[in-house]
């Protein structure tokens, strides 16, 4: 039987634990696909696309720094993707090209299943406004939050962002510069800074008492922005692991149509390393 082909593309993508992840949901629902994981540079991004569908290929997820560009790109799109401007997950439908964004979900499913908290009536600082923070600010406004604060390096980018979404008084926009902290419940770093052992240069009252620290990357051993919070005292920490493979099983069931189960996922790849 001909397997079918998906892949991951990015730029860094070494580190990507997506293969793995989609191979065991495969397993698991004995669904039969091949995943890879493919290093693609911004230049090379819309012709890898074509070429990749041209030739037989299934499905693709879209990572740094591609997710704006994939938006672009797609013939089609879903509300969520289009509310973004961002896509994470692109497939055939109908012979077009459609553009999806699971990331929102699957942060929002990380935060209430696996962590047990809820972001409803809570503050939130959000690190960030690249492809990233517009895939999941649309789902983070809709789940009811008291307020959403969009901090950027750079305010005009923020703006822009917040006049696309119109989400009125509940959005509020911030460079480092001009912010004033205030004590959140959620800070949640959607900047790729982790990547490089950095941290946004936050003053210290931005953590809340219940604070949770939650940080969209992942890796073999705590981020710097997780060391950062746990000095400070956050309440909880939680690194992107668990929004990863949540929002992997959205865009497997947009391929697949069927829903994998997350929970020994998440078990299986927590167990090599120490909880955050």
């Amino acid at each position: 039987m001909t397997k079918a082909r998906y892949a991951v593309v990015g730029d860094p993508i070494a580190q990507s634990k997506s293969p793995q992840i989609h191979q065991m949901f495969a397993r698991q629902t004995g669904e039969q696909i091949f995943y890879e994981a493919i290093k693609v540079e911004s230049a090379e991004f819309e012709d890898f696309v074509t070429s990749f569908f041209a030739a037989g290929g299934s499905g693709l997820n879209v990572t740094l720094p591609h997710k704006q560009a994939a938006f672009d790109l797609a013939e089609r799109s879903a509300e969520r993707a289009r509310l973004a401007g961002a896509a994470n997950t692109l497939f055939l439908q109908d012979d077009q090209l459609m553009a999806d964004n699971t990331d929102g979900a699957g942060l929002l499913r990380d935060i209430e299943s696996n962590l047990g908290l809820s972001v409803q009536d809570k503050s939130i600082l959000l690190l960030g406004a690249g492809g990233a923070s517009r895939g999941v600010l649309p789902v983070l406004l809709g789940a009811a939050p008291e307020s959403v604060t969009l901090l950027n390096r750079t305010v005009a980018k923020a703006q822009a962002i917040a006049a696309e979404l119109d989400a009125g008084s509940l959005l509020k926009v911030a460079d480092y510069e001009t912010f004033s902290a205030t004590a959140f419940d959620f800070i949640i770093n959607a900047t790729s800074m982790s990547l490089h052992g950095q941290v946004p240069p936050l003053p210290l009252a931005v953590i809340g008492e219940q604070c949770c620290c939650y940080d969209m990357m992942y890796g073999d051993s705590e981020t710097a922005f997780l060391r950062w919070a746990r000095t400070l005292g956050a309440s909880q920490l939680a690194d992107g692991l668990g929004m990863l493979i949540e929002q992997a099983a959205e865009s497997f069931f947009l391929w697949r149509r069927i829903r994998p189960d997350t929970q020994p996922v998440l078990e299986a790849l927590r167990e090599p390393k120490q909880r955050p």
